[in-house]
């Protein structure tokens, strides 16, 4: 039976940033949760998604870390150099994927710092996509939050929160055309800061899928301990 090409999915995992908020020697992603670094957790969630026929994982040029993951040589992982940006290392991940994925291709971009997310979530928002007339899609979830606008260290405004979504990843969208709204956002000196906002520039839409409030980003030491009660939680369920 041929393949159903309409169902291909790829992921992205941008890894090749250091980190510096956390205040250690160590890159964020290697930093270990329970014995297993954080990265590897990712890893785990993205393989245990069965339409995922790949992760590309986009390292940094002098990463001594990624060679002591047990996933370090699993066959359905990959690795590229990254760049100086997010926004560089997932286009660098993308023209590799060019080489064994179609244009049409689904892709799916995480954060190598969210090791929470939950498998089914990641099937759901690739159901969401593939049935919906958009051009992708993401997790995000609404902000509760009172949001302030701040200058200087003083409130401005109070700034209305009804529309608003705090974006997460997973991110979906077309192998071949998030790779080009990357690549004309580069070359247009457009910083982007998610594959959402690099799709939006070129006049794309998604569709936004609510995800789960625990679905964090570790980027701050206090963030380890929370990251490890969830993993805790997740295995306990």
């Amino acid at each position: 039976m041929p393949e159903d090409l309409a169902r291909r999915c790829w992921a992205i995992v941008p890894a090749a940033g250091s980190g510096t908020r956390m205040g250690s020697d160590t890159p964020k992603q290697y930093l270990p949760i329970d014995g297993k670094p954080i990265l590897a957790y990712t890893l785990e969630k993205l393989l245990a998604v069965p339409d995922i026929k790949g992760v590309v994982v986009a390292l940094g040029p002098d990463d001594a870390h990624w060679r002591t993951l047990a996933l370090a040589g699993h066959p359905k992982v990959h690795t590229v150099t990254g760049g100086a940006e997010r926004a560089d290392s997932v286009l660098q991940a993308l023209n590799a994927l060019q080489l064994f994925a179609g244009a049409d291709d689904w892709v799916l971009v995480h954060d190598a710092a969210r090791p929470c997310v939950q498998v089914a979530d990641i099937e759901r928002l690739l159901h969401r996509v593939r049935a919906g007339d958009a051009d992708g899609g993401l997790l995000a979830i609404p902000v509760n939050d009172t949001l302030k606008q701040v200058r200087d260290d003083r409130v401005k405004t109070t700034v209305d929160r009804s529309a608003l979504w705090a974006a997460q990843t997973p991110q979906c969208f077309r192998r071949q055309a998030l790779q080009r709204a990357l690549q004309e956002a580069k070359a247009s000196g457009i910083a982007v800061t998610d594959e959402t906002s690099a799709m939006e520039h070129g006049g794309a839409s998604a569709i936004v899928v609510e995800g789960r409030a625990d679905n964090i980003k570790v980027t701050r030491q206090e963030d380890l301990l929370l990251a490890q009660a969830i993993l805790r939680h997740q295995r306990e369920e």
